[in-house]
């Protein structure tokens, strides 16, 4: 009991289980009622058919009164069977009582007995044999069409009063449901629908940040423990949510701190990547801001000298007197305020040590002098960006320095190959001219042998100085423009002047893909075609075609001259020389054809190598072959 009174849902519950209970008994009970009732209409119906019967019987005893034939007395004898199964059938003895006590049992029991032993025999006598005469018979026959409709009446009172007890016990389990429904849906209305009402009243109100309005609820059932619940959750949400205020607004400026701490990280970049080795200028700068932004300081960066591992201080924030590696005497940045250095000495400061370090590389370390107070999170993440910045700034700076070393090695390799390879090549010719011409003079040879010394002398000399003059061009395209292909430019405008004609170029090439080695390679091999166009082809055009595709470099130089004698086998001057042994070091395929519409092209493929650097070979003259003294 104490569970239904405090539990709404109990109380719901055993309401819906009482008005299920009674429709099932009121089912239960109509069922029985319809199944007592089974029989009775039939049994009415039999009742009356006896009635009808016994009237059948007294037409059939008038009629063999004035026809006494043999039909009529079988049709009298039907008539007298078919009424005795009637009466003494199981259709009537189902529907009645088995209690001898009951009006229908008795009634149904005096019909049978008269029939059985009074009208029966009478009707059964041959005519002949019988006493009595038609009319009594007939008085007899009414007599027991009375007794029948007395048994009808009683069925038929039977079958109402079952009827009349069906309807009211109908009209009982209405009125209990009713009854039932109705304390159900007061209980519900004055317990659950005005409580939730309530309930959302303060949920509308608490998710529009009031959580003042509180719930009067009282009781001990759900709903009143809900507002129970709901009235020291709001407290607790006030609460929260003032505290939750106050953190998000310290929060926020946090993030507009650290938002402009970025800002100037992030302005201070470009100035820091590409302001030199002088970080007291590009750095400084941004350090100071940071200071007065997240309330720190000083700060103090060390590199790692990379060769000897030496710790080398190269910036300092605040300092008393004046670094030994400052570089600027002017400058008075770091001395204008003492104040972080006296917290220092105070220890009134903690110090936060982060590595400048690029993968495994350490470079140098931070120092980050911060107050008593512990660092929060996002300022530590702002230091360790920072730590990072400077770190990528040093790291770059160095790579930047070795890649200059380098591109100044590789430019003084390229030099040395170019006049080992052209110019070196014939001024070993040319001294060994000397040296056999000396020999001559020795030995008095004619002035005929010695003159055809000196021209050989002259030839070498003039190729020696092309050669030169070559190379100084070369050098000077590529020092003056950023890349092959303004060179090639260049080249092709300088050709069109001197040759008086159309010398197209058609360049495909991604940026950066050639090295300088491959580069000078490609572009003494341009001008070494297009000066064997100028010298022999008599060329009304020519195309200079450098694609790429298929991860190979295509070089064609053609023009519209008059040709090869020897499709096959092209006679094989200086220049050609030169071609093929650049090919050779580039590592490519050469291929000098006759064009179908006319003329000669020369074709060169090879495989890029970006990265390869420059063999160095040693520069010796006795090493190399001789080249001969053709002119292109």
């Amino acid at each position: 009991m104490k569970l239904l009174q405090r539990s709404l849902v109990a109380r719901i519950i055993a309401s819906l289980l009482a008005i299920g209970g009674m429709a099932l008994i009121s089912i239960t009970l109509t069922m029985a009622m319809s199944n007592s009732s089974r029989g009775d209409a039939a049994a009415i119906n039999v009742a009356g058919s006896l009635r009808m019967n016994a009237y059948q019987i007294m037409g059939a005893l008038q009629r063999l009164k004035y026809a006494p034939e043999e039909t009529n007395q079988e049709q009298l004898k039907g008539l007298i069977t078919r009424f005795d199964e009637r009466l003494h059938g199981t259709t009537l003895q189902q529907t009645i009582p088995s209690d001898d006590r009951h009006e229908r049992r008795h009634q149904l029991e005096k019909l049978q007995n008269y029939w059985q032993h009074s009208l029966r025999p009478a009707l059964e006598a041959p005519a002949d044999a019988t006493a009595l005469d038609l009319v009594t018979l007939e008085m007899m026959i009414v007599a027991m069409v009375s007794d029948i409709e007395v048994l009808v009446t009683y069925l038929e009172q039977s079958t109402e009063a079952k009827v009349r007890l069906l309807g009211m016990m109908q009209v009982l389990f209405l009125v209990l449901i009713a009854i039932v429904v109705s304390i159900a849906l007061y209980d519900v209305r004055y317990n659950l629908v005005v409580p939730l009402r309530q309930l959302m009243v303060l949920a509308r109100e608490a998710a529009q940040r009031n959580f003042k309005p509180r719930s009067d609820l009282r009781g001990s059932d759900e709903l009143a423990l809900l507002g129970h619940t709901f009235n020291k959750m709001s407290t607790e949400l006030a609460t929260s949510y003032a505290a939750l205020e106050d953190k998000v607004s310290r929060k926020k400026q946090e993030l507009e701190r650290s938002n402009q701490a970025l800002r100037v990280m992030h302005d201070a970049s470009r100035s820091l990547y590409g302001g030199g080795n002088d970080l007291c200028s590009s750095a400084a700068p941004m350090l100071r801001e940071l200071e007065k932004l997240l309330d720190i300081g000083p700060i103090r960066l060390s590199l790692n000298d990379p060769f000897d591992q030496r710790v080398m201080p190269v910036l300092e924030t605040h300092s008393r007197s004046r670094p030994e590696y400052c570089r600027d005497q002017d400058c008075h940045a770091c001395l204008i305020d003492p104040r972080p250095l006296e917290m220092v000495s105070n220890n009134q400061s903690q110090c936060l040590l982060l590595p400048i370090s690029v993968g495994d590389t350490l470079l140098g370390t931070l120092e980050v002098w911060y107050p008593q107070e512990r660092l929060n999170d996002s300022t530590h993440r702002l230091l360790t960006m920072l730590a990072d910045q400077l770190a990528t700034a040093v790291y770059l700076q160095r790579r930047i320095e070795e890649q200059q070393h380098v591109t100044l090695i590789n430019e003084r390799t390229i030099i040395a190959r170019e006049l080992h390879d052209s110019l070196a090549q014939s001024l070993s010719y040319l001294k060994m001219q000397v040296a056999r011409l000396e020999r001559m003079q020795q030995k008095e040879a004619t002035r005929e042998a010695q003159s055809e010394v000196f021209d050989e002398l002259r030839t070498g000399l003039n190729s020696a100085y092309r050669q030169l003059r070559e190379l100084l061009t070369t050098f000077r395209l590529k020092l003056e423009g950023p890349g092959l292909q303004f060179a090639l430019r260049q080249t092709v405008e300088e050709f069109s002047q001197r040759m008086e004609v159309t010398v197209e170029l058609n360049y495909d090439v991604p940026p950066y893909l050639l090295n300088p080695n491959e580069e000078i390679h490609v572009l003494q091999i341009i001008r070494e075609a297009l000066a064997n166009t100028h010298k022999h082809a008599k060329a009304h055009w020519a195309g200079v075609t450098v694609r790429f595709a298929d991860a190979r470099l295509l070089v064609r130089i053609e023009d519209d001259g008059i040709g090869l004698e020897d499709d096959s086998s092209p006679p094989m001057h200086y220049g050609l020389v030169i071609i093929r042994d650049r090919t050779t070091t580039l590592n490519g395929e050469l291929s000098i054809t006759n064009r179908p519409a006319g003329g000669a092209s020369i074709e060169v493929a090879f495989t890029p190598l970006t990265a390869r650097l420059i063999q160095q070979q040693p520069v010796t003259a006795a090493s190399d072959s001789h080249l001969g003294t053709g002119t292109s």
